[in-house]
């Protein structure tokens, strides 16, 4: 028998969340490679953006929020670099075994902490953290690790992608808190977001892949990505404002486990002893940067809400 701790007031528990919010991040990555067979990774972008925008306006009104805001300029470049991550990081799952590119992503911890550290040095800092170092250099030995046995040649182009796409991913997660401390709440940072990947996402489509036409279960995928995204940017979003910073950037990290799962279930996907070690490593070095980086900078890291 399983028990779903609450809170009090009946609602379900940050590490309950995070666990939820996990597995649907990992399933919508199972959507984007099937839907990848049918559609260009802008599509995919610009339905995800339709299907969020909607929920999100309807959870806004429901909840009585207002979508004024008084910084689009910081919504525009949130937005810029979410939306250029996401579609990266799309394109890896279409190219890439799917808990290759689920881990490279995951790497946006990793880069944070290099961005730490590069700030650091900028400023004069008197010294760089050593274990700051050591946690980066442990995150590219894992990264290493899982692309040496599980790409083709002619797959180094996606792996490139998905890295970039942690690197975009870290700095959109940097605008987040910046938005937060500008006092935007953090559905309408989802809604403006959405929005976002709807301008890009056509942007993408028209001058790259261009348009395909729809098949039931094609538009299925396209629907079950918006949906499972929306819905673990929520239950994360909760997450993160109720729960420790630590655990749940820990528990977010079961999505590789998920990946795994799902690639070699569905996708047959071939991941060796040696991937398996370099996903670990990632994982590992994640959670220590962010229990790093909050020891550190003594602020909460706000939760990926672009995923």
């Amino acid at each position: 028998m399983v028990l779903i701790k609450t809170v009090p007031g009946g609602k379900l528990s940050p590490p309950v969340l995070m666990l939820g919010a996990s597995l649907l991040f990992a399933t919508m990555g199972a959507c984007v490679k099937f839907a990848s067979a049918d559609y260009g990774p802008g599509e995919i972008v610009f339905y995800r953006g339709i299907v969020g925008a909607m929920m999100m306006a309807f959870v806004m009104h429901h909840r009585g929020e207002t979508l004024r805001t008084g910084v689009p300029a910081m919504h525009a470049w949130r937005s810029l670099t979410g939306v250029s991550s996401l579609g990266l990081w799309f394109y890896a799952i279409g190219e890439l075994p799917l808990a290759t590119a689920v881990t490279l992503n995951y790497m946006s911890s990793i880069w944070m902490a290099l961005l730490l550290i590069g700030g650091s040095v900028l400023l004069g800092g008197s010294r760089v953290d050593a274990r700051l170092v050591c946690t980066v250099l442990a995150g590219f030995a894992g990264v290493m690790c899982v692309l040496q046995p599980t790409m083709e040649p002619q797959q180094l182009w996606g792996g490139l992608m998905g890295l970039l796409s942690g690197l975009l991913a870290a700095v959109a997660y940097l605008q987040v808190t910046a938005l937060g401390r500008a006092g935007e709440p953090e559905d309408r940072v989802v809604f403006y977001f959405s929005l976002g990947s709807i301008g890009g996402g056509a942007v993408a489509t028209s001058l790259i892949s261009g348009w395909h036409a729809h098949s039931m279960q094609g538009m299925g995928m396209l629907l079950a990505v918006g949906v499972l995204a929306t819905l673990a940017q929520l239950m994360m979003t909760r997450a993160y404002r109720t729960g420790r910073t630590l655990a749940n950037a820990s528990l977010q990290y079961l999505g590789i486990a998920w990946s795994f799962l799902y690639g070699v279930v569905l996708f047959d996907d071939p991941i060796t002893g040696l991937a398996l070690l370099g996903m670990g490593l990632i994982a590992i070095a994640g959670i220590v940067a962010a229990r790093l980086r909050e020891s550190i900078t003594a602020n909460r890291i706000d939760p990926p809400l672009g995923s």
